[in-house]
């Protein structure tokens, strides 16, 4: 496998590991320009990306790399411009070969519009619509046709890789073709936020407001990265009231509700909440059939009803998990000129589809409710009796009862030798609010997902 090849089955795999907004932002104008003795340098746009990848994203990298060719050791990041650009004017990367378009090379991950920041792949066309996210769905649509009348702010939440970059998209492409005067632009909240800071350095802060000024349609991806960064708050904040004031379009999207977005100024919450609040969730069986099926259809590519079957058995949680497991049958089919049958599919699928319950521990638990609420270990085992951690803490103690079946004695020795009857108390409290607090129900099914796709 040459240098190309390899760093283009790197990215096949990468991108349904991590948000495609991050993989839209992070990877783009990247390649491999070194692979010699277990070493592999990987050359980046600029040194913003550099620092993100080998911070963020290098265990994963040096992860996929070594699984593909054992021989690598070492992996190194450098800033390349010239190299990069004659690489990529004579050619668009690549995430997989379709049959039915004579074996051209496709990465349409890459190919976004430049004045709106969209990638056209997204649509309303290709976007699957079940009983998990037909609100989200009817909202977008009704914003397409009639942007900054209803619906204004937009705020869709739901889990990873659940469909939401694709339905906030699919707004933009949709007000494109039927406004083409109206000025959109999408962000993922990490470019909105790198451009904030590289703005400050700069001093060039009153350049980067100006983008924002006549933009009608403003669409902000995973906006919950904005918690604790107080500047990038306020500079969203006057950005978002400018807009609002001349009636311009805002969405947004979030991994969680936004009450439960931790360290963000309480204005910023009330004006996520002062529009339309909906949710994408988890789809049932049957529409991960249907998912499938489409997206087989996309790639040319035929499996068989138990292969398709057992795919969406196994991965529930995660839409993009499911692509993710096509993608790597579609390989096997490519290399040996037929599809893989059933015994075939386990095995090239075991490292994707685990057990749940061999997987989820009382320490995993912790770690996912303490970074939803943005909380340290050693605050929720603290005696302390505030608020925003009493509460997270019965959040855990009511997940290590429900998903391990732990006994309480157990659960109140974990928890710093609590009594059992703390342990009994936090569950049946939890259990209640859930019952009657149908958007605190939501936000423990958010926890539950992060718990079981990561």
């Amino acid at each position: 496998m040459n240098k190309e090849e390899l760093w283009q089955a790197v990215l096949a795999q990468a991108q349904f590991q991590i948000s495609p907004a991050s993989f839209a932002t992070w990877f783009k104008d990247t390649d491999i320009v070194f692979k010699k003795n277990g070493e592999v340098i990987i050359s980046t746009p600029n040194n913003f990306s550099k620092e993100w990848l080998e911070n963020k994203y290098d265990k994963l990298i040096f992860k996929i790399l070594h699984s593909l060719d054992k021989e690598i050791k070492c992996v190194e990041y450098r800033v390349s411009h010239s190299e990069l650009k004659a690489k990529t004017s004579k050619k668009e990367k690549v995430l997989y070969k379709n049959p039915n378009k004579d074996n051209q090379l496709d990465f349409q991950e890459l190919k976004i519009n430049k004045d709106t920041n969209l990638n056209p792949r997204y649509q309303f066309e290709n976007f699957i619509v079940g009983s998990f996210n037909e609100l989200a769905h009817a909202a977008s649509c009704a914003i397409s046709k009639k942007p900054g009348l209803v619906y204004n702010p937009l705020f869709i939440y739901g889990g990873v890789g659940l469909g939401k970059t694709h339905l906030i998209q699919s707004i933009g492409n949709e007000i494109t073709k039927h406004f083409p005067k109206k000025k959109i632009k999408y962000f993922p909240s990490e470019k909105f936020i790198s451009g904030i800071v590289n703005s400050i350095r700069n001093h060039t802060i009153e350049e980067f407001k100006a983008i924002f000024k006549n933009i009608d349609v403003l669409i902000v991806d995973d906006i919950q990265f904005l918690a604790g960064k107080e500047k990038s708050q306020e500079e969203f904040f006057h950005i978002f009231n400018n807009l609002y004031e001349k009636n311009k379009q805002i969405i947004l999207s979030s991994d969680r509700i936004p009450k439960s977005i931790p360290s963000i100024e309480e204005r910023l919450r009330s004006r996520f909440e002062g529009g339309m609040i909906a949710d994408v969730g988890t789809p049932d069986f049957e529409t991960r059939i249907v998912i499938l099926k489409m997206k087989t259809q996309e790639k040319g590519i035929e499996f068989s009803k138990d292969v398709l079957e057992y795919i969406a058995s196994n991965i529930q949680t995660n839409i993009r998990e499911l692509e993710g497991a096509l993608n790597r049958l579609a390989a096997y089919q490519n290399l040996n000129n037929q599809p893989p049958d059933i015994k075939t599919t386990q095995i090239l699928l075991k490292n994707i589809i685990l057990n749940p319950m061999k997987i989820i521990t009382f320490k995993k638990i912790v770690q996912k409710v303490t970074q939803f609420y943005d909380l340290s270990e050693k605050e929720i085992f603290s005696i302390s009796r505030k608020k925003e951690i009493v509460k997270p803490r019965q959040i855990a103690m009511y997940l290590s009862r429900e998903e391990l079946k732990n006994s309480f004695p157990s659960i109140g020795r974990k928890f710093k030798n609590k009594d059992h009857t703390t342990a009994i108390y936090a569950y049946n409290r939890i259990s209640k609010e859930i019952e009657f607090d149908k958007m605190f129900s939501e936000e423990i099914n958010l926890i539950k997902e992060k718990i079981y796709s990561e």
